[in-house]
């Protein structure tokens, strides 16, 4: 049950040839964009669709992921998967972090889609080490151990689910775009069709090729959707538009983090994308997404900008 563990601190990548920052492993490659005509009510019917199709086919394990058959999910990297095969990125897959999206959902208010989360390891400092989705009709799809793999369970059957309950988050209209698109929207949406096909470079700036800096690709996608930037240069760009706290970043924000602890000069850009979550270049893997809950990220924070007017 204990959660996958993840490597968030000492491990490094290059996002150019002078900083690093920690990174989670790969997660589904689907671009995870929701179309602005369904419904939420649809969003979690098709999320717990992909799951329980997922029965018998998958396997429970702590330390590998897997997401192709045989798939291999701990309870946490389960859900990620079958959110982002839907449209709705979590970012991340540590119940902790988890655990703060969203909103909170009192139990006489709970239903389908909802995450819900346990703690069963009393005994350390993790405020939740398994989570599952809610079905409706007390019933919970998991990842539930490496006995039992995806399951439907009964949450009135045994006293586990009561003893160890912590909390249930609603998170999938956080996730929900607007009707019609805003130009938020339309640059998140640019960033996630573009991932997987685009190389990052430390001084190349290629548009026909796909290829960027990290400065350079965020120009170039708020270029895509009529807001003129005008630099490729992170520094430059962190002076563009007007400051936000980061208590009140919305979607399509900059935001900028320094190589160094506590720094105040910025190194690399983002564009945030709602619901603690932003998008930012790796110099291996494209364009990724991740939460500010990171303990890199949360203290190498430096600012927020707002271009859009």
């Amino acid at each position: 049950m204990k959660k996958f563990m993840l490597i968030l601190l000492g491990v490094f990548l290059l996002i150019s040839g002078a900083f690093s920052f920690p990174f989670e492993k790969d997660k589904a490659s689907a671009a995870p964009i929701i179309s602005p005509n369904q419904t939420a009510d649809q969003i979690a019917d098709a999320i717990i669709k992909t799951g329980t199709s997922l029965i018998g086919k998958a396997t429970y394990s702590r330390t590998e992921y897997k997401s192709t058959y045989p798939y291999k999910f701990s309870c946490a990297t389960f859900i990620d998967y079958i959110f982002k095969q839907n449209g709705a990125d979590l970012a991340t897959y540590n119940e902790d972090y988890m655990l703060r999206l969203g909103v909170a959902v009192p139990m006489n208010q709970i239903k389908k889609g909802d995450l819900f989360f346990f703690d069963v390891d009393k005994s350390d400092n993790n405020p939740a080490d398994h989570i599952g989705i809610y079905l409706g009709n007390n019933k919970l799809l998991h990842m539930a151990d490496s006995q039992q793999n995806i399951v439907i369970s009964d949450m009135t059957a045994k006293p586990y689910y009561t003893e160890n309950f912590v909390g249930a988050r609603r998170v999938i209209p956080s996730y929900m775009p607007s009707t019609p698109l805003t130009t938020a929207d339309k640059i998140v949406n640019r960033a996630y069709t573009m991932m997987g096909n685009v190389t990052i470079s430390n001084s190349v700036n290629n548009p026909s090729t796909n290829t960027f800096t990290n400065g350079g690709l965020v120009n170039y996608i708020y270029e895509q959707n009529g807001i003129t930037l005008g630099t490729n240069n992170v520094s430059q760009l962190a002076s563009k538009g007007s400051y936000v706290a980061r208590a009140n970043l919305k979607k399509g924000d900059l935001i900028f983090f320094s190589s160094t602890a506590g720094g105040t000069t910025p190194t690399i850009a983002a564009i945030y994308a709602g619901n603690q979550k932003f998008l930012l270049t790796d110099p291996k893997k494209g364009i990724i997404s991740r939460v500010l809950f990171v303990p890199w990220y949360d203290t190498h924070y430096v600012t927020g900008r707002r271009v859009i007017k």
